[in-house]
């Protein structure tokens, strides 16, 4: 299993924002650095996922060095992410959305960076986990 760096950013008045140097596209974000670190593993699952759907080739992790030696990615905290095992099965669903719903779920992903696909596991995710939080808190 591989790892790859993601670079953490964070503005004065916003979120903690991730993305990965080798993955153009797959970003994350968070309010807190573990929510952040948290969500980085998941867009990184899901994008991989999304890749190997589509019959992409995953890149071989970028050295250290050679990320930062890029001179827009020095004003982000390089972290390790570890990579989902690239033997994951994925299993095709079909499932039915009326046009405009369909729409705004493609137009979404695309601004975010997700394939449809990654996009509804991370919602359905996201929905799953609130639920059980709120399940949790009684």
């Amino acid at each position: 299993m591989a790892n790859y760096i993601a670079l953490i950013h964070k503005d004065a008045d916003s979120d903690y924002g991730v993305s990965f140097p080798d993955f153009p596209g797959c970003v994350s974000a968070g309010p807190t650095l573990d929510e952040a670190r948290a969500g980085a593993e998941e867009a990184l699952a899901l994008h991989i996922e999304g890749m190997m759907e589509d019959g992409e080739p995953i890149p071989e992790p970028t050295s250290l060095e050679d990320v930062m030696g890029v001179a827009e990615n020095r004003d982000g905290v390089a972290v390790l992410v570890k990579a989902p095992p690239l033997d994951q099965r994925s299993i095709r669903v079909n499932v039915t959305f009326s046009e405009d719903v369909l729409k705004q779920i493609d137009l979404f992903a695309q601004q975010s960076g997700y394939t449809r696909s990654g996009f509804l596991a991370v919602a359905a995710k996201h929905e799953i986990e609130r639920e059980e939080k709120r399940k949790a808190r009684g």
